[in-house]
């Protein structure tokens, strides 16, 4: 399958003003995620990879100016990638970018973002900029023409589109998605969903179908894209994907992952598709239309390029294979992991493949020097041990959603003193004297609806001041000597 140059250029629009917005969006939280005395302070992180090759530029530095700065290249390489200026080399800025802020504030990163880095990967063999752009502009006055997309590199990123889905869906079949009650615990706010999202999961007829529909597509849809690859097909897969993206970022809060989707399956739209639209386009605006097919780049350089995409597949295909086969209970081996890492290749894609009976919620209990008691994670509201209003989605937004999904887990819990501390911090200079916090509890809790409806367990995520093994002891005496500045 080799894909449509303009179907190219969408995808590489879509991704880049992705790419820009993610840039804007994190710079709302710079200190508390990215500052070395932050959330995530680097040589924690170091500790949680365990070794050199899950790289980041942004673990390079301890400096608050150099993460800005790599922050920065994000957002100056998605605005390049959309316009098309230099498209090769910002796609290759992108990527590394893209990743490094992504392992940078790891906690607070979902499937969205290593789909974004991914998509970005496996643009880099691509002609992105071949129509549509700035570099085409300038071929227009005099320079060669573009080579066409490469048949390896096209499959490769329809391979890795289908797999994600594919995935997801196979995740999906267990008892929770196949008796139809998986959308309905997804949708409430005190899970994924959103306001509208919440109200649409109490209907439960509507909620079933919905919950077999999300599995039937998600298998069904990169089969028959595979199997049956003709423009028809194509362009019906593609749509029905996308609507089911924009469905996701209507219903559920999940960060990058919609837009990311729909950017992905603008790639898949067959040429038919674009020339039909030209049909209808107004006069004197165009389309575009497909690029010569010349062959502009060395031989060698051809060579090379193709060696390296069908090497970097194979180890996407190891990756999905150990992700998604009885073979993930056994480690991969140790240069197959690295080559995996290095490349930031991961393919396990179990988006939503457990979605327990139950809701859950989080609080961060802060005792204030004028006495009062407030919830620190929802900017000081007054305090809700149990279903508090708004559920996830009264957090700042869905990057903090993701830390405190996360943080119960074994494996996430080394964030928690530094978390816990940096938002103690980030309050006490935002307040005055008689506002600053004394001392805080991040807690998590979920309410079970089996063996006993409405049990409900709480975990201790994080304290501020940090307590030692004897429990409150320490806080007491440090709270006896000092208010917190």
């Amino acid at each position: 399958m080799t894909l449509d140059p303009r179907s190219l250029a969408a995808f590489r629009i879509a991704l880049g003003a992705v790419v820009c917005a993610d840039a804007l969006l994190r710079t709302r939280d710079f200190q508390l995620m990215f500052g070395i005395d932050g959330m995530f302070p680097p040589e924690v992180l170091r500790r949680h990879f365990g070794d050199a090759w899950s790289w980041s530029l942004g673990l390079l530095l301890d400096a608050d100016w150099w993460n800005a700065a790599v922050l920065a290249l994000e957002g100056i390489a998605g605005a390049a990638l959309a316009l098309g200026i230099g498209t090769r080399l910002a796609t290759c800025a992108a990527w590394g970018a893209v990743v490094s802020v992504m392992r940078r504030t790891l906690p607070a990163s979902n499937a969205g973002d290593p789909l974004l880095a991914c998509l970005l990967f496996w643009g880099m063999f691509l002609p992105l900029g071949a129509v549509w752009s700035v570099d085409a502009a300038r071929r227009r006055d005099g320079a060669a023409p573009p080579e066409p997309a490469s048949r390896l590199a096209s499959s490769a990123l329809v391979l890795q589109i289908a797999a994600v889905y594919l995935s997801a869906g196979l995740a999906k079949l267990n008892d929770t998605w196949l008796s139809g009650d998986a959308v309905s615990y997804a949708l409430s706010l005190h899970d994924h969903g959103s306001h509208l999202g919440s109200r649409l999961a109490a209907l439960t007829p509507l909620t079933r179908i919905m919950t077999w529909g999300v599995v039937a597509t998600e298998i069904l849809g990169p089969c028959i894209l595979l199997a049956v690859p003709t423009p028809r097909v194509r362009a019906a897969v593609a749509a029905l994907l996308i609507g089911f993206h924009a469905a996701v970022a209507a219903l559920m809060s999940v960060g990058l992952f919609a837009p990311v989707g729909v950017a992905a399956w603008l790639a898949i739209l067959p040429g038919e598709c674009w020339d039909r639209a030209a049909r209808f386009a107004p006069r004197g605006m165009t389309t575009g239309g497909p690029p010569a097919t010349g062959h502009t780049r060395a031989p060698a350089k051809r060579m090379l390029a193709n060696a390296l995409c069908a090497a970097a597949l194979c180890i996407a295909a190891a990756a999905f294979l150990h992700a998604n086969t009885s073979w993930r209970e056994r480690p991969l081996p140790a240069a197959l992991q690295a080559s995996v890492r290095l490349l930031c290749l991961e393919q396990d894609w179990a988006m939503f493949g457990d979605v327990p009976r139950q809701q859950q919620w989080v609080y961060g209990r802060a005792e204030l020097a004028d006495g009062r008691v407030v919830d620190l994670l929802r900017g000081g509201r007054p305090l809700e041990t149990v279903l508090p209003a708004g559920g996830f989605l009264s957090l700042p937004h869905h990057r903090w959603q993701k830390i405190f999904w996360e943080l119960p887990k074994p494996t996430e819990r080394i964030f928690s003193p530094g978390i816990a501390s940096a938002l103690a911090r980030d309050w006490n200079h935002r307040h005055a004297e008689g506002e600053q916090v004394r001392s805080l509890e991040i807690r998590f809790v979920r309410m079970t609806s089996a063996p006993v409806p409405g049990t409900l367990h709480e975990l201790l995520l994080a304290t501020w001041p940090p307590r030692n093994d004897s429990g409150r002891g320490s806080l007491d005496r440090w709270l006896d000597q000092r208010t917190p500045r």
